[in-house]
């Protein structure tokens, strides 16, 4: 009776051993996938390898959505007997930077400089300041001295000085 549960375990293990070189190849199943990328171009953009029936993905794709259907078209060949997904999602490129033109912070400091100084005008174009309206002269050199530390390229002065 023992000698009988041996052989019949003997003849199991073999079979299970046996089994696996049976089914599916692993470079047929390599083809099906190469195949099968041919009107899938998602899946072209994946690597796949094959091992015992196990398909490991991996690479980028655009969405989780993507991810799915890749892994779901590669599950359905046959011989499949499972898929490792390893595949990411791209992620987003990164927003343009915000442009700062050089007049707006030119602008914010001159406005800093001449709100001590209400007959003073001053509009910034091209990194030029030119000033217009009125100011007393013992004013004057404290004005040109904090806008020249904003480092313009000029400075059009036509104040009237009082």
């Amino acid at each position: 009776m023992l000698a009988k549960i041996h052989k019949m375990l003997l003849l199991i293990t073999m079979a299970a051993i046996a089994f696996p070189s049976c089914g599916v190849k692993d470079s047929t199943i390599s083809e099906a996938i190469t195949q099968k990328s041919q009107s899938m171009p998602e899946l072209g953009q994946i690597r796949a390898s094959v091992a015992n029936g196990v398909v490991t993905l991996s690479g980028e794709v655009k969405d989780d959505a993507t991810r799915t259907s890749v892994e779901e078209a590669v599950k359905s060949i046959k011989g499949v007997r499972s898929v490792i997904n390893n595949c990411t999602i791209t992620p987003p490129p990164p927003p343009p930077p915000v442009a700062v033109s050089q007049d707006d912070v030119l602008s914010r400091g001159v406005a800093d400089a001449t709100k001590d100084f209400p007959g003073v005008k001053a509009n910034v174009k091209d990194g030029v300041i030119t000033l217009t309206g009125e100011i007393k002269r013992s004013s004057l050199p404290t004005l040109m001295k904090s806008l020249n530390a904003l480092n313009p390229k000029k400075i059009q002065n036509q104040l009237t000085i009082k």
